[in-house]
């Protein structure tokens, strides 16, 4: 099919071939699919090549090695690989062995990485010299020892593991024994914990069991030092600080060892157990219980419990930590966070300029939040169905929430459904931005800023600080709603003229707006103080923000949002009709109300209970989906362009990275295990 195809390929096809490079290849079939790749992969792969294609032959583009790794590194790794290590993968595709890389070649390559095995595909591939389809004693020792510097530690290959996988070489059936590639798995898989073996042995001079701790940190770096951090790999040699005696054992090394190549399911019990934990912390205990409660034999042995809370605590292994502590040890690329003496030199004038800056700014999303959101919900808000009341004066004005509709528009039609809308917009925009501004306040003081938890009494304080504070805004601008609203229907039905919004303050006076405050404040301070809790529990408990990165769109937000104000909003109910009974100006043979007690009071003895949730649906279909909607729109809005991204442990794997660059990245991992340095420069093949 393509001439270009290494020999493994051809394998597949010729029933001549030895039954060892049949079995060999069999796992590689895939490759021979190559030009089966979707269109619109293959229109992809074919951008990435023309983009970055720096030779040019006849007409005909190729990769040559730079070119080739521009075209397939990630542009950003969280690991320690070097793109110049990327070099590796170029001799792979170069299957030619021609210096460069061919159209027809990148598009087996990048089929190749799509194989679920592709990181020990490409170390096959990086064996297997001849393309023969099977690794000989010969082609393993003579690539291993290229691929190891003249200081780095020697590997005996006359040793009895390896004899194990390949026969002993000097045996009456010398060579006959090569590896297939499933055998080649195996094989490199354990590898390192031979290395691991021989290198210990190596430096135990006197064979007592001990090694000194800087000959420690060399077997590590030569083996993971891509696998960790320089503030790890620099704390290597304190490990001797977990036993008495300041040497390191083989059962230390071999502990650690282990931490390192599990470390996925580290990072993965680290995580499930810090956010299961009331205060996003965990010790020691808490992490071998939860690794025994996720597995289904135990996979750490205390010893490695410990050096993992040893690195991570910074020689406290005995302390609570945060998922923040752990990122030293499960992010290779992990930095120290900026020194506290350098936020220090920040001017108190510049640090003024910011929080004036900020406060200025969640006004204006504050504003345009709220505005949408009672713009949306405004025709539910009518406010009368709390005010209808039993009179000795006449029947009642409407008879349920449907009535009311039908009886506003048939008198007033479509815009009385939006009567009282600009006074409510002029004043929702200090209300809204001090609401959610002084619930971010108390929440962000009341975080810990390691684990982002906050207890659930702060989280009810600062809801209900932030709907205490609103009522400053809030009072004034209900009670003129609320009066607009009802002049509104009082017209058609008794005749009288109907005031605009600056007679209803002039008649009303400063303390007048005010009327119905303890109400309002009854009403706000409980609803805040539900709503916020919950709305903030919903998205992570329920639609699970956070959980391995998740980030909530759209719909999930809203739902959450939309969700939290239902039981906010029925259970403030009551506190809202007696509000609304005293704000409104009663009308001839109307009950009149001195203050919140009496009228509670009142309307228990002359209605009942159940008149305590008259509009109680309403209520719900309008606070419900317009804090949903402030609540989405604030957030989609609430970001700061100055400020400085919070410390996060980065995910292994980055979602806004072409997949085929991330498969690159990973399919290095096997050979990066036979020496840390490989592709460096220090030996290759």
């Amino acid at each position: 099919m393509f001439p270009f195809l290494p020999p493994i390929f051809h394998a597949v096809h010729n029933e001549e071939a030895p039954q060892a490079s049949r079995a060999a290849s069999a796992p590689l079939a895939t490759v021979k699919h190559a030009v089966a790749a979707p269109e619109t992969e293959l229109r992809r792969w074919r951008r990435t090549f023309d983009a970055h294609a720096a030779v040019e032959v006849n007409g005909e583009k190729f990769l040559d090695e730079r070119s080739f790794v521009n075209a397939i590194a990630p542009a950003s790794s969280v690991s320690k690989i070097q793109r110049s290590q990327y070099g590796i993968l170029f001799k792979v595709a170069d299957s030619g062995k021609r210096g460069v890389v061919s159209w027809e070649d990148f598009v087996v390559f990048e089929t190749s990485l799509k194989r679920p095995d592709a990181d020990y595909w490409i170390a096959f591939s990086w064996f297997d010299v001849d393309g023969s389809g099977t690794i000989t004693f010969d082609e393993f020792k003579n690539v291993f020892a290229a691929s190891l510097g003249s200081d780095s530690i020697p590997f005996n290959f006359d040793c009895d593991w390896i004899k194990l996988y390949l026969g002993k070489k000097d045996g009456k059936k010398a060579g006959t024994h090569v590896l297939g590639y499933n055998e080649f798995t195996q094989l490199m898989k354990g590898l390192q914990g031979e290395r691991l073996r021989q290198a210990f042995a190596y430096l135990d001079k006197d064979q007592d069991g001990f090694i000194l701790p800087e000959q420690f940190k060399r077997i590590i770096l030569e083996l993971a030092g891509h696998k960790l951090s320089d503030a790890v790999i620099e704390r290597l040699p304190t490990l001797c600080t977990i036993t008495p005696g300041g040497r390191i054992s083989y059962s230390e090394v071999i502990a650690f060892h282990n931490v390192i190549r599990e470390m996925d399911m580290v990072e993965r019990v680290i995580r499930e157990a810090t956010r299961k934990s009331k205060d996003g912390r965990i010790d020691l205990n808490d992490f071998l219980d939860h690794s025994a409660a996720s597995t289904r034999y135990g996979l750490f042995s205390p010893m490695e419990a410990q050096i993992i809370f040893h690195f991570a605590g910074r020689g406290n292994a005995r302390q609570r930590l945060s998922l923040l502590d752990f990122a030293q040890l499960l992010d290779p690329g992990w930095q120290a966070p900026t020194e506290v003496a350098s936020v220090e030199k920040v001017s108190s004038a510049k640090a003024f300029g910011t929080q004036l800056l900020q406060s200025l700014y969640n006004f204006g999303l504050g504003g345009i939040a709220g505005a949408f959101g009672a713009t949306v919900v405004y025709p539910i808000d009518l406010g009368a169905m709390q005010n209808q009341r039993t009179t000795v004066v006449g029947q009642l004005m409407y008879k349920n929430s449907l009535d009311c509709v039908q009886k506003v528009f048939r008198n007033e039609g479509a815009l009385g459904f939006y009567r009282g809308l600009v006074p409510q917009l002029l004043g929702v925009a200090p209300e809204k931005a001090i609401k959610l501004t002084v619930n971010d306040l108390v929440r962000g003081r009341a975080t810990d800023p390691e684990t982002g938890r906050i207890t659930l009494p702060w989280e009810i304080l600062a809801g209900g600080t932030a709907g205490g504070c609103q009522v400053i805004f809030t009072n004034p601008l209900e009670i003129v709603k609320i009066r607009l609203q009802i002049q509104g229907i009082a017209a058609k039905v008794e005749g009288a003229a109907p005031r605009g919004a600056i007679h209803i303050v002039r008649q009303l006076g400063l303390i007048g707006l005010y009327k119905g405050a303890g109400a309002c404040l009854l009403r706000d301070i409980p609803f805040s103080a539900i709503y916020f809790p919950a709305y903030a529990h919903l998205k992570r408990d329920v639609f699970r923000e956070g959980y391995n990165g998740k980030k909530l769109g759209f719909w999930e937000t809203l739902g959450a949002a939309g969700i939290a104000g239902m039981p906010a909003a029925y259970l403030a109910t009551p506190a809202d009709v007696v509000k609304t009974r005293l704000q409104v100006e009663a009308r001839k043979g109307e009950t009149h109300y001195k203050g919140l007690v009496d009228a509670f009071v009142k309307i228990y003895k002359e209605e009942g209970f159940r008149a305590f949730f008259k509009g109680g649906p309403a209520r719900v279909l309008r606070s419900s989906p317009q804090f949903a909607f402030t609540l989405v729109a604030y957030e989609k809005l609430h970001t700061y362009p100055w400020a400085e991204a919070p410390r996060s442990l980065e995910k292994p794997l980055s979602s806004s990275e072409e997949l085929s660059r991330v498969r690159a990245r990973n399919a290095l991992k096997i050979l990066l295990d036979v020496h840390s340095d490989i592709g460096r420069g220090r030996g290759g093949q």
